[in-house]
């Protein structure tokens, strides 16, 4: 029955942290964090464990692949040289500075590093919940960044669990070796997988088998790069990525409406009881620990999270300007970022879900057959940056974003107005010579121009190019008609039903083109 309860418990709690969360403008995160601490109170729930294979397995690739398929490509080759500095030389900088001052608290330098590569890493999914108020360009460094700061963290993490029991040695051409396979491994890995999902994809035109190829490409790629020893986050990434370039082209409407609703629910579920584990695995940790070893722990939850959140900022605030001094083109000086943006980045670095399943990965033994030293530290430790980090620094973000006072972004509607806008200046260009091709009557066609050119008006309207509030007037209750109608509609095939003229079978085609309908009025409404 654990696992029945288990599931509604997480459903509840995802209900409630969301809901008084949106209610009360407090970060959901923030609150099912608070949740799962006190869902830990549960004698029954504190039998739960949460094995890391759980996270990097089930968790890890599905949150990933989304990441990856929503983030913006063209933005991230822009700030490439950004994003692998920040992905590696910050990663090993910060569990560098970890590791020492782990060690100069008392654990041993294998469990020191071993913990810094466990903090070091920031993770996706939190930067995608929690930094959504930044600007475009804030959110793709940071998200691309914890995209790809895995890999680094996963090679030092081994390396340092592996010299720890025993297993691995440290050498320079080792670490490198080691290196190379992480990142080349999971990049070769990565763009298999998105070839072979491409293939699939024009074999499948079926939007059922298609989404299943769809769900089965990240655990793919996962599983490819575990196999040769390489980074499976990057090989994730990597493949997401290349489906999100090519995916457009190849993926009919139905496959892709279906996809997104998908994924948009899938992530959501995971996010959230993501959330609400940790803040039950924090619980777990503190009964690992006596008076005194919680004393110290506590002590060094503290003093790692300063370290976290120090060593980022003084990245962000050393390595910029180095490079300013080296690299004097003028499109790097279009690159550059005013201290405001730099210290709202500084203060999005969170830790989740890559740095909880590290901790949670330590062996319990060495190979002497000796306990692993200082495990449970290291697994509270780590588990208190999470929650601090999530927290504090999701509390205070808010605060940070109305001091930078940052310009509001709006390359996004700019570009989607040139999108949509360019599409309908150039469908109507074509519309006569494809009506003429597919023998149209010239009244359909007469029509379908009057219906583009009228779209058109609203579009120039509203995007500030013809100022003409009468046409916007006339669309915002023409779009109120409508659903207004379909609201008419959908009251007649439901007493239809009711009265046994119509069967169920019936009732839900009719609805589901009534909803398809609705769904495409709603979101043109919110859009305006």
């Amino acid at each position: 029955m654990l696992g029945l309860e288990v599931v509604v418990v997480l459903g509840l709690a995802l209900l409630v942290g969301e809901g008084v969360g949106h209610r009360l403008r407090v970060a959901p995160p923030v609150l099912l964090l608070v949740i799962g601490a006190l869902l830990g109170f549960i004698p029954s729930l504190r039998e739960m464990e949460l094995p890391p294979e759980v996270v990097l397995l089930l968790f890890l690739p599905v949150l990933l692949y989304w990441e990856s398929l929503t983030t913006s490509l063209r933005e991230i080759r822009r700030d490439l040289r950004g994003i692998v500095l920040l992905s590696t030389t910050l990663v090993i900088a910060t569990a560098a500075a970890v590791a020492a001052v782990a060690h100069a608290l008392g654990l041993p330098w294998g469990p020191a590093w071993v913990l810094g590569a466990a903090v070091a890493p920031t993770d996706a999914t939190a930067v995608g919940v929690l930094a959504r108020a930044l600007p475009r360009r804030n959110v793709t460094l940071l998200r691309a960044e914890s995209l790809v700061n895995d890999g680094t963290a996963l090679v030092v993490y081994g390396l340092a669990v592996g010299i720890t029991v025993g297993e691995e040695h440290f050498t320079v051409p080792h670490v490198t070796w080691l290196f190379l396979v992480s990142y080349l491994g999971g990049a070769a890995a990565g763009a298999l997988t998105a070839w072979l999902g491409i293939r699939a994809r024009r074999v499948f035109d079926n939007p059922l088998l298609g989404n299943v190829a769809t769900i089965l490409t990240p655990f793919t790629a996962f599983l490819l790069a575990e196999l040769v020893h390489a980074s499976g986050v990057l090989a994730v990434v990597v493949a997401g990525l290349i489906m999100s370039q090519a995916g457009p082209r190849m993926v009919g409407a139905a496959t892709r409406r279906q996809a997104e609703e998908f994924w948009s629910l899938a992530t959501f579920l995971l996010n959230g009881a993501l959330f609400v584990l940790v803040g039950v695995q924090a619980q777990t940790a503190v009964r690992g620990l006596d008076a005194t070893g919680l004393a110290h722990a506590l002590i060094a939850v503290g003093a790692v999270s300063a370290v976290v959140v120090g060593a980022r900022f003084a990245f962000l605030f050393t390595v910029p300007y180095l490079i300013r001094l080296l690299d004097r083109r003028p499109q790097q000086r279009l690159r550059r970022m005013g201290y405001r943006p730099r210290v709202l980045s500084a203060m999005s670095g969170f830790r989740g879900a890559v740095s909880l399943a590290l901790a949670l990965a330590v062996p319990t033994s060495l190979d002497s057959g000796a306990a692993f030293p200082d495990r449970d530290t290291i697994v509270f430790v780590t588990s208190g940056v999470i929650v601090t980090t999530l927290v504090v620094q999701g509390l205070l973000l808010p605060g940070v974003v109305r001091w930078a006072r940052l310009p509001r972004d709006h390359s996004v509607e700019e570009e989607r107005f040139l999108a949509e806008t360019t599409a309908t200046e150039e469908a109507l260009d074509v519309l006569p010579r494809v009506a003429a091709e597919l023998g149209i009557d010239p009244a359909v066609a007469d029509r379908m121009r009057q219906e583009y050119e009228a779209h058109l008006q609203v579009l120039r309207a509203s995007g500030g190019e013809a100022d003409d509030e009468e046409v916007l007037r006339h669309d915002r209750h023409y779009t109120a008609l409508r659903l207004e109608l379909l609201a008419r509609k959908r009251a007649v095939v439901l007493r239809l039903r009711d009265e046994h003229e119509i069967d169920d079978t019936v009732l839900r085609q009719v609805q589901r083109r009534l909803d398809i309908e609705e769904v495409r009025l709603s979101r043109q409404r919110s859009a305006e």
